[in-house]
């Protein structure tokens, strides 16, 4: 009895999902997802991504978290607006969640808007919350079997960032099975190599953004 219950759901939420899309290429906004397991790094990412490009890029953040906004905080803190959604439980982000946060942020100012999902590699996969692309993030501490774990989100994906390569040496992680595992499931993955804490890696990434963001601006 519970499997039309929870395909209601989605059926919802994809249909606020698909408005969402509309608002965002009607403003030229480059949405994207970030999912990971919890502390992979995507507030690291992003912290250094909004330093980084600031000059050149006009970005905001939409950030979920169980509880607190010491994310928010952080994002803040790197020069961009924030907006803190706690979910109370919840494991993930939703549709209504962004539409609802989407009121704090003038849409006309906004180059790329990142949605930081709440820590969790199975529940945010399913809700579309209106992105251009899912970003899955896998620091190299969790292991190299997580695409095959966990096969949805890198099969959806349109970036694979594999983050903490600096501390290869010091953990059994092998990047060449990581990546096959990742592009076995998904052979137009993205995959970047980087550390947010040397900064090894992160010109790739910035590359990747100005390019998806110059075609979403030319639409």
């Amino acid at each position: 009895m519970e499997i039309p219950v929870i395909r209601n759901i989605l059926e919802a939420n994809s249909k606020i999902g698909e408005e969402l899309r509309k608002l965002f290429a009607a403003h030229g906004i480059l949405a994207l997802n970030l999912i990971s397991s919890p502390g992979a790094g995507k507030t690291s990412l992003l912290e250094r991504t909004l330093r980084d490009l600031h000059a050149e890029c006009r970005m905001a953040v939409i950030e979920g978290d169980l509880q607190t906004d010491n994310d928010a905080r952080r994002v803040a803190a790197a020069g961009a607006k924030a907006v803190q959604i706690n979910t109370e439980g919840g494991c993930h982000l939703d549709a209504a969640m962004v539409r609802s946060a989407l009121a704090h942020f003038d849409l006309a100012a906004l180059d790329i808007l990142f949605i930081e999902n709440v820590g969790n590699l199975v529940c945010p996969v399913e809700f579309d919350c209106g992105e251009d692309g899912k970003v899955a993030l896998l620091s190299v501490p969790e292991g190299d079997d997580k695409a095959e774990k966990y096969p949805l989100l890198f099969h959806l994906a349109s970036v694979l960032v594999l983050n903490k390569i600096d501390l290869l040496p010091y953990v059994d992680f092998d990047i060449t099975r990581a990546v096959h595992f990742a592009t076995r499931l998904n052979r137009g993955l993205a995959v970047f190599e980087l550390s947010c804490r040397t900064g090894q890696g992160l010109n790739a990434w910035y590359d990747w953004l100005r390019t998806r963001r110059a075609a979403k601006k030319a639409r």
